[in-house]
């Protein structure tokens, strides 16, 4: 199996709801939610590519770093690259349907597993989507990471208990979720979180607890007042509210305030090793990758997910090599070439 044949077979079983373009910015797939796309004008989903590509990378070739490593340790386990599986749900209504609910998340935490990372499981209105991820979860013995809608507390503590049964390794909520209009058309309300009822669920579990969706200082320092441990830099993947800056704008100013304090985690248009590295040099811990690991199981299965995963991480190496890194942690603003 190889790159080439994945993504045919990817546009095959997406059924249009994924073109599986050359070039993946959201310009042909503006405004298709649900779907894969971004929402309205897709200038969110836009943004972040636009946002990543407007730095460039010192290219540095006068020193040791001639074998590098990928491996790092985020919220106490240890991986063989920065690079995790976001969580992602909807098959039947964002993806076409061809791989149900379980098959797909089976194939993202197993197919991480294999890449020695994680895959992370999510949430929604279907009560499959959740369960699905918690069995594909509890068959790798634990070895992945839920996040749940920002429902309200009581269910919220519910699927923590859940998570934890499963064996799971670190629990959330994706807060940028909360204005979800599908939710609530199924009777399945969302919503912001104020500070002392996010106290109360880091306060409800032993587990790291994890707010992913968070754009502004401000709620990245209230984050680390609740006791947070993690924090995803993230818009949602540009599908939940028009016209927001892409990730890699906001996180410099974010990593600043609260790195040290809190881990910081980053999602939104990481399409390759590079890509992933200016996360990283801009002041993630570690990134989130989704639409092309969407590919890989549509077009290969668990071992697409693992190929894509290995791929980047592959990409992240040489681009260290070309840099003068020798490991995640000498990843700094060094690498960032700004006009």
């Amino acid at each position: 199996m190889d790159l080439v044949t994945v993504k045919k077979q990817a546009k095959e079983s997406l059924k249009g709801f994924c073109r599986v373009c050359s070039i993946c910015d959201g310009r042909v797939c503006a405004g298709e939610v649900p779907g894969m796309g971004g929402v309205g004008t897709g200038i969110s989903f836009r943004n972040n590519i636009s946002a990543l590509a407007a730095y460039g990378v010192n290219m540095r070739t006068l020193h040791n770093a001639k074998e590098p490593s990928t491996e790092t340790e985020l919220l106490g386990i240890k991986l063989t690259s920065p690079i995790m599986a976001a969580p992602m749900t909807g098959t039947t209504y964002n993806m076409g349907g061809n791989i149900s609910e379980r098959d797909f998340i089976e194939m993202i935490v197993s197919g991480s597993k294999k890449s020695g990372t994680l895959g992370w499981i999510g949430d929604g209105a279907d009560p499959t989507m959740y369960d699905s991820g918690l069995e594909a979860t509890s068959a790798e013995e634990g070895h992945g990471i839920a996040i749940i809608k920002p429902r309200g507390q009581k269910e919220v503590i519910e699927r923590i208990r859940q998570a934890e049964a499963a064996g799971a390794k670190a629990v959330g909520i994706d807060i940028d979720g909360a204005g979800l209009v599908t939710m609530a058309l199924k009777g399945q309300p969302v919503g912001p979180k104020t500070l002392e009822e996010l106290k109360e669920l880091v306060q409800a579990t032993e587990l790291p607890f994890i707010l992913k969706g968070i754009m502004t200082v401000d709620e990245a320092e209230l984050a680390v007042a609740a006791g947070v441990k993690a924090i995803v830099v993230s818009n949602h993947g540009g599908r939940i509210i028009d016209f927001t800056p892409g990730t890699a704008a906001v996180l410099p100013a974010i990593a600043a305030a609260v790195k040290g304090k809190i881990t910081v985690l980053a999602d939104g248009g990481l399409r390759t090793g590079v890509d992933v590295l200016k996360l990283l040099a801009l002041g993630a811990d570690g990134v989130l990758v989704g639409r092309p690991l969407v590919v890989g199981a549509f077009g290969g299965g668990a071992a697409g997910v693992t190929m894509f995963l290995d791929k980047m991480a592959a990409e992240l190496k040489q681009a260290m090599i070309l840099t003068g890194c020798n490991s995640i942690k000498e990843i700094d603003e060094k690498v960032i070439y700004k006009a």
